[in-house]
C-alpha cells in the first residue's frame, strides 16, 4: 500500500511523506471493520486507490489550507481525514449522524495525532442550528441525490464559501433535478471537474457549488422532509 500512496500522492503533486499517516489510517479503519460496518472496500491497494487517493484529489480542485471544513456523513472519515492529513492546517469538523461511527473516529484521530479534529455525532440540519453559515467549505462523499445534499451542506457554508460534492461521472441528472435546489439555498453551480485516481482507471467528479447568498431560515428542514420532498 505504502508505495502505491507514495506515487499516487505524486501524481497528485501532494506530499508523498504523508503516504505513512495514511497507510496507518487504512489499518486503523480495516481492523475496526472486523467489528463493525465501516466499509465494503478490504483491499489493501483498493483501499489507498478508492478511499485514501479519492479523498486526497479533492486537494486539486479547491484550497483548502487553513480553510474551516465540515465533512457532512463523513462515514468511516472519507474525505475528511485524509485531507486533513495532507493539509494539517484546515479546522475540520466530521459529522456523522451513527454514534458507534464517531467514537471510532475519535480514537483514530488521538492515534494519528492530527490535533484539531472535532468529531460530531449529530446530523447536519441539527448542527446547522448552531452553526449556521459557518464553515469555509462543506464536502460530502455521502451516498444521496445532490438536491438532499444541497440542503444539508449549503445553510453550513458562508457566503462566498464553497459545497464540494463528491459523485460519480454518471451524475449529469443529479445535477439537472438539483439546480431548483442550489438555486433555493443560495447557490450555484460553478463548475464540474472531473479526475482520474491515480493508479487506476477510475474517474469520479466533484461538483463546485459556490455559496453566493444567505440560504432562507426555513432551511434546512427537518430529514425526515428533505428525503420525503427535496427541493
Amino acid at each position: 500500500m505504502l508505495e502505491l500512496l507514495r506515487t499516487g500522492l505524486r501524481e497528485l503533486g501532494l506530499d508523498e511523506g504523508k503516504a505513512e499517516q495514511l497507510a496507518e489510517f487504512a489499518r486503523l479503519v480495516l481492523e475496526r471493520n472486523r467489528v463493525m460496518n465501516l466499509t465494503a472496500i478490504t483491499d489493501e491497494a483498493d483501499f489507498a486507490r478508492l478511499h485514501l487517493l479519492d479523498s486526497a484529489a479533492l486537494l486539486t480542485v479547491a484550497p483548502f489550507d487553513g480553510r474551516r471544513v465540515v465533512d457532512v456523513g463523513t462515514g468511516a472519515g472519507f474525505p475528511g481525514v485524509p485531507l486533513r492529513i495532507l493539509c494539517p492546517t484546515i479546522k475540520l469538523t466530521l459529522l456523522d449522524g451513527t454514534r458507534k461511527r464517531v467514537d471510532f473516529l475519535r480514537e483514530a484521530c488521538d492515534a494519528l495525532g492530527p490535533d484539531g479534529v472535532e468529531c460530531v455525532h449529530a446530523r447536519a440540519e441539527e448542527l446547522a442550528a448552531e452553526r449556521r453559515e459557518t464553515y469555509d467549505l462543506a464536502v460530502s462523499r455521502a451516498v444521496a441525490g445532490l438536491n438532499v445534499l444541497c440542503e444539508l451542506c449549503l445553510p453550513l457554508v458562508r457566503v462566498g464559501g464553497s459545497f464540494l460534492a463528491m459523485k460519480s461521472t454518471r451524475s449529469d441528472g443529479e445535477q439537472r433535478d438539483a439546480a431548483r435546489a442550489v438555486e433555493t439555498l443560495g447557490g450555484r453551480i460553478a463548475r464540474v471537474v472531473d479526475y482520474a485516481i491515480p493508479s487506476s482507471d477510475v474517474t469520479h467528479r466533484v461538483v463546485v457549488i459556490e455559496k453566493t447568498r444567505p440560504t432562507p431560515p426555513k432551511y434546512p428542514r427537518p430529514y425526515g422532509q428533505i428525503r420525503k420532498k427535496p427541493l
